[in-house]
């Protein structure tokens, strides 16, 4: 029987807790390609996977594509099965959850790919920023680890977002976003929970939730914003919901009396004195009669007007720790790119329903097993020493960065195939005869 990858014990011991979302065969497939996926260097395709895990001509490459296409398992509980282990490990105990909300495009081409259609893609070059290709919607876990200076997005659940067509009414971002969000919190159900977003998750989707999920995201300059609803007046009919209309956050910020005062804030790692007052309101066109409180940053030597304005539905927390709050959202941002440069998540060329709608899945929460395994496994000062010594004018390093995290992974997945593993059969143990000059690649 063909010899199977060697899979390092340290990361065996992190899959094995995720058996139960596979059979046994589909489990075995998956160690395979988690492997083939980290270790490979060039294109992240499905048979990139397979060639890298050092299966091809072991084990036909139709059961790589099988396990996207066909196999029993579902991306949901995968991604259920991780946070559970991901907040048992990384958030200490009583902690909020703290996660990110937001949509990423991976560019793709053809008329057959599943779910494929034209997106704003923000990353686009001079021209029509649209791109070609699927919009993920993702929710991710924010972790803080002791060798970093910086929080981690950690991807967990995805939603494949799909314009709706005339008679084929779809689910909006927000509206995948707000059934994300439910499905964690269904896991989690007595912990607190910070949900962090961007202005354009701002619908009533946002209406309703736990009384445990707390919101806080960017507000719009021309949002309307509402009084608290006065008190009933004993007369016949339905009691008002929301007060007086409130004026323009220009107006307010410039009115007497805003109550601006300085505060010094380490934001993005950073140091930065910022003026911030606040506005205790209802923002009755999204969470609806649920109070809010309105931050205002105004930065710099700005004398009038503001730079920034938040909201949050979490009315006991200061606005200090709200500023410092949404700034961790930018750890989404910088996942995204991660899983696009680092990792080559979206590199799959696969088309059909399913085959789309897990593999950006499998790649990005591979991103999320490699952050555990370090955060586990992971020698911080080593890797940091090792890339000095490499790159000796990185003078200001210190701290391992995801791609420092993704080499050891590497390393180690290379250290077992020498030390543990025996020779595949067709292999030799032992190369004997040197490859003739004629036959060796071009340089």
């Amino acid at each position: 029987m063909p010899s199977a990858p060697v899979i390092p014990d340290s990361l065996a011991a992190l899959l094995s807790l995720l058996r139960p979302c596979f059979t046994a065969p589909s489990f075995d497939t998956f160690g395979w390609l988690v492997v083939g996926f980290i270790s490979q260097v060039g294109e992240r395709t499905v048979c990139g996977m397979w060639q890298a895990a050092g299966l091809a001509g072991v084990f036909h490459h139709s059961r790589a594509h099988g396990f996207f296409a066909a196999a029993r398992w579902s991306p949901d509980e995968l991604g259920l099965r991780l946070a559970g282990l991901l907040v048992a490990q990384l958030v200490p105990a009583g902690e909020p959850l703290r996660l990110a909300l937001d949509d990423t495009l991976f560019h793709r081409s053809g008329r057959k790919v599943f779910g494929a259609f034209l997106h704003h893609d923000p990353q686009a070059g001079a021209g029509p920023r649209v791109g070609f290709g699927n919009c993920w919607v993702v929710l991710g876990l924010i972790v803080h680890l002791p060798c970093l200076a910086r929080p981690l997005f950690l991807p967990l659940l995805f939603r494949l977002y799909r314009p709706s067509r005339e008679g084929a009414p779809r689910p909006s971002r927000p509206q995948l976003g707000r059934e994300l969000v439910d499905l964690l919190q269904a896991r989690f159900p007595r912990r607190r929970i910070e949900l962090l977003a961007d202005a354009a998750y701002a619908s009533r989707a946002c209406r309703g939730l736990p009384r445990e999920v707390t919101l806080t995201m960017r507000l719009r300059r021309d949002a309307a914003l509402y009084a608290p609803a006065p008190p009933r007046t004993g007369r016949r009919g339905r009691p008002r919901k929301k007060g007086a209309r409130l004026p323009t956050l220009a107006a307010a910020a410039d009115a007497p009396g805003a109550g601006w005062r300085e505060v010094r804030l380490v934001r993005y790692g950073k140091s930065a004195a910022v003026r911030l007052p606040t506005i205790d309101c209802l923002w009755y066109g999204v969470p609806g009669e649920q109070p809010v409180r309105v931050v205002l940053v105004r930065e710099g030597k700005r004398k009038a007007g503001f730079d920034v304005a938040l909201v949050t539905t979490d009315m006991e927390a200061s606005p200090e720790q709200v500023v410092a709050r949404y700034t961790g959202r930018w750890a989404i941002e910088v996942g995204f790119q991660e899983a696009r440069q680092a990792l080559g998540v979206g590199e799959a060329r696969n088309r059909t329903e399913k085959a789309v709608l897990r593999t950006v899945p499998f790649g990005m929460l591979c991103q999320s097993l490699t952050v555990a395994w370090y955060a586990l496994n992971g020698e911080a000062e080593e890797d940091v020493r090792r890339r000095r010594l490499s790159a000796p004018w990185y003078r200001q390093k210190r701290r391992p960065s995801s791609a420092d995290m993704l080499a050891a992974l590497r390393r180690e997945i290379v250290s077992a195939e020498y030390t543990q593993g025996p020779p595949r059969e067709g292999r030799s143990a032992e190369t004997t005869q040197p490859m003739p000059h004629s036959a060796r690649p071009a340089a």
